[in-house]
């Protein structure tokens, strides 16, 4: 891709000139509606080549309880290695955390008041380890804020992921999902 084309003085900027000529850093993808009452989303044709780094945000909606929303890939449900720190809302003490070849990571919280989430993946279509940096804030007094890293221990093409609650189910809200523009 070019990112600088030269113009013209005068010259019309059509999208495709635009799209094709200026690195915009992030580029949307597509959005998937969660549904009412589910116990998982799954968002399909999210990962491709166009794009190396993603950018997941979860947003709107509401959980049937307190919850940690959890990410896996394509249908692997093995080899998730995480570190992380949280702290509660009503205490000062900071708290370490880790997976080792766990099921999954923690991308979000839910709660009654709101579904939250935010994480960006390296690699998830190269047949290579995918790196995770989360950034999961709750809504809940009794859950946390917390700063998740990781990686999933395979060599794996993905295009798919899957959002699932650690309890009850979630209804409303959008996971939105955007490619680090290549330069």
């Amino acid at each position: 891709m070019t990112v600088s084309t030269p113009t013209t003085s005068g010259q019309v900027l059509t999208s495709a000139y635009v799209n094709n000529n200026i690195n915009s850093g992030l580029t949307y993808i597509k959005a998937q509606t969660i549904g009412s009452a589910v116990s998982s989303v799954t968002v399909t044709g999210a990962f491709s080549t166009d794009y190396d780094n993603y950018l997941i945000q979860l947003s709107g909606g509401v959980g049937s309880a307190d919850a940690n929303l959890r990410l896996t890939l394509g249908s692997t449900a093995t080899g998730y290695y995480a570190g992380g720190l949280f702290v509660s809302y009503t205490a000062s003490t900071v708290t370490g955390s880790n997976t080792n070849n766990g099921s999954f990571i923690d991308i979000g919280y839910g709660s009654t008041n709101a579904l939250s989430g935010r994480g960006e993946i390296d690699s998830p279509f190269l047949a290579k380890r995918t790196i995770f940096r989360t950034n999961p804030v709750s809504s809940s007094t009794s859950y946390p804020f917390g700063i998740f890293g990781g990686f999933l221990n395979d060599a794996t093409s993905y295009t798919a992921f899957t959002i699932t609650p650690s309890g009850g189910t979630m209804t409303g809200g959008t996971i939105t999902v955007y490619g680090y523009r290549k330069a």
